[in-house]
């Protein structure tokens, strides 16, 4: 008998569990740990943040699923893992033995790194359904009395699709309000020019983010480095090539929501051999830790370098095809440990990822996510809008139903089918 440990219950610690049952033996027992008992969908978020969903629309309550799966759910969240003694410390005080474990927990928010940022001060984030409903109250507030507004992604983000998504439906919502003409609106990113993404760009991201920006009259800022925030300014640093400062901008807002750096949680944040410098977990291909070969990791905690030097320090994002990429492989190889084999499966780590802008969105395809790529596509129109709509409704519905089908391999296809539907092919 193995005790197999799974340590978050997001989206890949979610569909961890559930792709993982069935390489289980039937001595074997699984263990999910949670933050509390409510699953989110956080691509919503942004809707979340100016009312197009509900918060109820797109939660899920996992203690019926897990019951129904005869996976054991713990909803009081890791404190701290010991990975010599094989333990999970809990936070109510207790603690979980482990034979295998598989760190999911997701990131740790940075917003302490830059001071007056972030939604317990002065700028609001979608990063958690809590921060998305405040950032609509906030919204609301503003909508009342208009004014400057700014949107973006300080140094170190590693995911700057909802960054660009949010500011494009904001613009959006405006116009649908008959507020745009009030509200001035800049993009503020770290990215060294529009469209990277984290990636170096995909396809022809560059272009196509930069004429949306540029149609919706969203003036934009690049290798930008936010110093500090101030209830309604935000000081930012432009950075030249070379590394030096180019140039000083004082950014007046009357409403700002800026994605921060990630880290690692603190559950896990300066074990040495399991974790790097900034807390993210070490993996080799096969998404083992190299010092601890029992212990696994999958999703946004996972360490993975920068696709190349910036003159600001930009993430890798990890979006949930290259997640589910690393479900699928950390399953299979822990099924193979637990029979005696040795583990071969590596994650394709291939990205696709849906902007939704509202009345249209960008898609784009990255085989592998880590350049040089097999297919290097991107493509904007209405068609993307509908199919994250239809993405959200396929997903929330699997999660529910505790399936463990492929969900953006599904999704991959849907959508190329989508698009042929929508251009006559």
């Amino acid at each position: 008998m193995s005790e197999v440990v799974i340590v978050g219950a997001g989206l890949s610690g979610t569909i961890m569990a559930y792709e993982l049952l069935p390489y289980l033996r039937p001595e074997d027992h699984l263990t999910l740990v949670g933050q509390g008992s409510i699953y989110h969908f956080v691509p919503s978020n942004p809707w979340v943040a100016i009312g197009w969903r509900e918060r109820r629309e797109i939660e899920i309550d996992l203690d019926e699923i897990m019951s129904r799966k005869k996976i054991h759910f713990v909803s009081v969240g890791a404190h701290r893992i010991d990975p010599v003694n094989k333990k999970v410390e809990l936070e109510n005080g207790g603690a979980i033995s482990f034979d295998y474990l598989v760190i999911a927990t997701g990131p740790d928010l940075a917003f302490d790194e830059i001071p007056g940022f972030g939604p317990e001060h002065h700028t609001q984030s979608i990063c958690h359904i809590d921060h998305a409903v405040k950032a609509k109250e906030a919204f609301e507030r503003f909508a009342a009395a208009p004014g400057p507004l700014v949107v973006g992604a300080a140094q170190g983000a590693s995911c700057f699709g909802p960054a660009y998504e949010f500011a494009f439906i904001l613009d959006t919502e405006l116009r649908k309000r008959k507020l745009r003409d009030r509200v001035p609106m800049t993009f503020v990113t770290s990215e060294p020019y529009i469209g990277h993404l984290g990636l170096d760009g995909v396809g022809d991201t560059k272009g196509l983010l930069e004429s949306e920006l540029r149609a919706r009259h969203i003036k934009w800022i690049t290798n930008a480095r936010v110093t500090s925030v101030e209830s309604a300014n935000i000081f930012v640093e432009e950075m030249g090539e070379n590394g030096a400062v180019q140039k000083l901008h004082d950014l007046p807002f009357a409403y700002a929501m800026m994605l921060p750096a990630f880290r690692g949680v603190g559950a896990v944040r300066g074990l040495d051999g399991l974790v790097n410098p900034r807390g993210f977990v070490l993996i080799d291909k096969k998404q083992r830790n190299p010092t601890y070969p029992n212990i696994f990791s999958i999703g946004v905690c996972v360490a993975i370098p920068p696709v190349g030097p910036t003159p600001v320090p930009v993430g890798v994002p990890k979006t949930g095809f290259m997640i589910e990429s690393m479900v699928t492989a950390t399953a299979a190889n822990i099924g193979a440990l637990l029979r005696g084999e040795t583990p071969s499966a590596e994650a394709t780590w291939n990205a696709v990822c849906l902007a939704d802008f509202g009345d249209s969105g960008v898609a784009f395809v990255a085989q592998p996510q880590i350049p040089p790529r097999n297919v290097n596509w991107a493509s904007k129109g209405l068609w993307v809008h509908y199919a994250k709509i239809a993405f959200e409704k396929y997903f929330l519905h699997k999660i529910r139903r505790g399936e463990s089908e492929p969900f953006y391999e599904r999704m991959l296809m849907e959508t190329l089918q989508l698009r042929k539907v929508k251009r006559g092919a």
